[in-house]
């Protein structure tokens, strides 16, 4: 991963090769961040540039072989710390597992919890970072780099960390092993134990405006701007929102999501209940989640439409066509009720509810707050 794959975020860049350039290399350091951010992508940027054989100004060479381990994951002084259905493993098992999470991140390089545990096909196990795993650390911590300046521990979602894991990692934290760093990358890290935040260096990543996803999905992705714009605005801030949407929005999610709003308010239970919430359970749990935050962002263009056009201006074509017409179902006497069927369904969905049931309910929810609307 190099700093230049990352779209935007300069000043948090900037932090981080000053330190590098400086050798003022903290030995634990905090990278909190929203989930679908860039926050993990910056860790390993910030670990293949320290081990550089050839580094730049702003970026890692991304030609020596420790850039080349780097990218592909395989560098021996780059140790990971995952949130993992199993508690116990044996050594075949844990290096299936990380076979597992490099080729998932190679694929997808701005990851969610959620995703992850779609991977392991955990079904509705939580993930923690054992205390077996953690057991391991100090040992692997003790030895020598191999080829790098240092040794990096990577810990994704470190507010997952079973209680005894925590409290070995405290001990590593107050003791650290000489050039060794741990790259903390955290989701929630108001979650942390507060000894684990009082030892490590902050490094606080925001999550991305509407212009800098649009920015990226045009140039880098080659959306039409019209719907790299509306991407965008869905995605709210998340790269891996922006990235999973791209091409639906403004096509299949609005189309879906007109016919849907459509049927509930003629009724139509019949194909609400076969043909449409077949297609719903089709999608599977993130296109399901898609849609639903889909909906929600349209609600929210509807109104501001039935307030004042010129507050929406970057509607792409079918949008702009129906969002006015979808003023007189959608006023600020039922928002609120429609925003909260679409979040309790999005709640729903995310912890695995029958998708076929959550749609007939969110639809027998919708039915009479758009007649209300109406």
């Amino acid at each position: 991963m190099l700093f230049a794959t990352i779209p935007a975020l300069p000043e948090v860049k900037d932090l981080l090769l000053r330190s590098a350039r400086s050798g003022q290399v903290a030995h634990a350091q905090l990278f909190a961040g929203v989930e679908g951010g860039a926050a993990l992508a910056l860790a390993l940027a910030y670990a293949t540039y320290l081990s550089c054989d050839a580094p730049l100004d702003t970026d890692a060479c991304g030609q020596c072989p420790a850039c080349s381990k780097m990218a592909r994951l395989v560098h021996p002084d780059l140790h990971w710390l995952l949130p993992l259905a199993e508690s116990k493993l044996d050594e075949d098992e844990r290096n299936a597992r990380l076979g597992q999470w490099r080729a998932f991140l190679l694929d997808q390089p701005f990851p969610t919890y959620h995703e992850w545990m779609q991977e392991l096909k955990a079904d509705n196990k939580q993930g923690t970072i054992s205390r077996e795993a953690a057991a391991q650390l100090p040992m692997r911590a003790a030895m020598a780099a191999f080829e790098a300046p240092y040794k990096f521990f990577i810990i994704w979602l470190p507010e997952l960390l079973h209680p005894a894991a925590a409290n070995a990692l405290l001990k590593l934290l107050e003791e650290p092993p000489r050039r060794t760093v741990f790259l903390l990358v955290s989701n929630n890290p108001g979650a942390l134990l507060p000894t684990i935040i009082s030892r490590t260096q902050r490094v606080s990543v925001r999550a991305h405006t509407d212009d800098e996803l649009t920015e990226f999905l045009h140039h880098q992705h080659h959306l039409p701007p019209d719907a790299a714009r509306a991407t965008a605005q869905l995605a709210e801030g998340s790269l891996y929102a922006a990235l999973a949407l791209r091409g639906e929005v403004g096509t299949e999610l609005f189309d879906f999501l007109v016919e849907w709003l459509r049927d509930c308010y003629g009724m139509k239970w019949q194909k609400l209940l076969d043909d449409t919430g077949e297609r719903f359970q089709k999608m599977g749990r993130e296109g399901q989640k898609h849609l639903l935050r889909y909906g929600l962002g349209l609600v929210r263009k509807v109104l501001l439409t039935g307030v004042d056009p010129a507050l929406v201006p970057a509607l792409p074509p079918n949008e702009a066509a129906t969002v006015p017409k979808m003023a007189r179902l959608i006023t600020p006497h039922n928002a609120d009720a429609i925003v909260k069927a679409f979040t309790d369904a999005h709640y729903h969905v995310e912890r695995n509810a029958n998708p076929k049931l959550v749609f007939f309910d969110t639809s027998l929810t919708l039915w009479p707050l758009l007649r209300v609307g109406g």
